[in-house]
């Protein structure tokens, strides 16, 4: 499940070092180049909302499985679009069909003890941020050799290859809901007005991957320009970095068992506080911008892992229908990032993307100190 999720998530990610050529491929401007990641996140966020539920009511092979012919299919039409049209709609769809993780997630949280649940889903979710970062890696390099469209043909074949695996190896689990559909996204408004925690844990989580997705889409435009000059490759190997920080998502799931969460997200959210300054300080400097990273990624992946573990300590029988709340808020709040980081690049350059940052994470820590003292107060007890 921790390699699967790796690399489905991976699809969502590719495009993000691609951007500056798939604009002067189809000569539109890289603001309008920016919207496909951010249709991407949409794409996720319409995804979560339509297909995760269905882990509570349908087995969850035949789902995932069933979900990835859908997955290469938008691969495929990413790879042929012959007008940025196209790649839009094919980017939505890859979005929305690349969900599998977060039947994982789930699943993982299931099959471990109560007192290791947090690790368990830490240890996938190390996979998942890998995937995320590393993803850029691949997609740089690969875009600055071989041109963007031979990433997403990559992408379908090892897809195929995975779905293949997962047929073999994935065990079966059996659904606990026994409604229909439509009772079945009906209960998600039920546990959104009943869960205050559920509440609290997406909109701190909108707000930090709003950061995050940002930063993301905008690192590219940055080091295309001076002093830097650089290319989709060193974009992509930024990645490399954040990965570093990827493989402490177990640590901070094991932390998020034994330390009250609420420290641990006020000190998380203070790092992406952190970062944003740095990067607004040292943007042109290498060095600045590695550290930054370091600090942006690791608070992202310790707030998004306390979080779920709260959300999935609340109610067993439902574990895909909170994911599916907090999920489709967490990538709302990655789109709405992307789109106005996006758009302050075109209006201000590197300082309007660093003030959205800013605003977001700054945001994220007055919710979660106002709100959270009395819901992790009634949590615990």
């Amino acid at each position: 499940m921790t390699i699967s999720s790796g690399l489905v998530v991976a699809n969502n990610y590719y495009n993000q070092p691609l951007l500056g050529e798939i604009a002067r491929t189809f000569q539109v401007p890289e603001a309008r180049a920016g919207i496909i990641s951010m249709l991407t996140q949409v794409g996720y966020a319409i995804g979560l909302l339509l297909i995760i539920p269905l882990g509570d009511m349908f087995r969850r092979k035949r789902l995932i499985l069933t979900d990835f012919i859908f997955i290469i299919l938008s691969l495929l039409l990413a790879a042929f679009a012959n007008n940025i049209y196209t790649l839009m709609v094919a980017s939505l769809l890859i979005g929305a069909t690349s969900v599998v993780p977060q039947l994982f997630v789930p699943m993982a949280a299931q099959l471990a003890r109560p007192e290791n649940r947090g690790k368990a889903i830490g240890t996938v979710m190390s996979g998942l941020l890998i995937g995320v970062l590393l993803s850029r890696t691949v997609s740089g390099f690969v875009g600055a050799h071989l041109g963007w469209r031979a990433m997403f043909l990559i992408a379908a074949g090892l897809m195929l290859l995975l779905a293949i695996a997962l047929y073999a190896l994935l065990p079966e689990l059996h659904p606990d809901y026994k409604g229909s559909y439509k009772s079945l996204m009906k209960s998600l408004g039920t546990l959104i007005r009943e869960e205050p925690l559920l509440r609290l844990s997406a909109a701190r989580g909108a707000l930090t991957f709003a950061c995050f997705g940002g930063f993301w889409t905008t690192l590219v435009f940055l080091l295309e320009e001076p002093p830097f000059n650089a290319g989709s490759d060193v974009a992509g190997a930024f990645g490399l970095v954040g990965a570093g920080g990827a493989v402490m998502a177990s640590v901070m799931g094991r932390l998020a068992d034994k330390v009250n969460t609420r420290h641990i997200i006020t000190a998380t959210t203070l790092m992406i506080i952190v970062s944003y300054v740095i990067f607004g300080t040292f943007s042109h400097s290498f060095v600045g911008l590695v550290v930054g990273v370091v600090l942006l990624d690791l608070g992202l992946q310790a707030t998004h892992i306390a979080n779920q573990t709260l959300v999935f300590s609340l109610d067993p029988a439902a574990r895909n229908r909170l994911n599916t709340v907090y999920m489709v808020t967490y990538f709302t709040g990655g789109a709405t990032g992307t789109l106005l980081a996006s758009q302050a690049w075109q209006r201000w350059h590197w300082n309007g993307v660093v003030l959205v940052g800013l605003a977001f994470s700054i945001l994220a820590l007055l919710v979660h100190l106002y709100f959270g003292r009395t819901r992790h107060g009634r949590q615990s007890s």
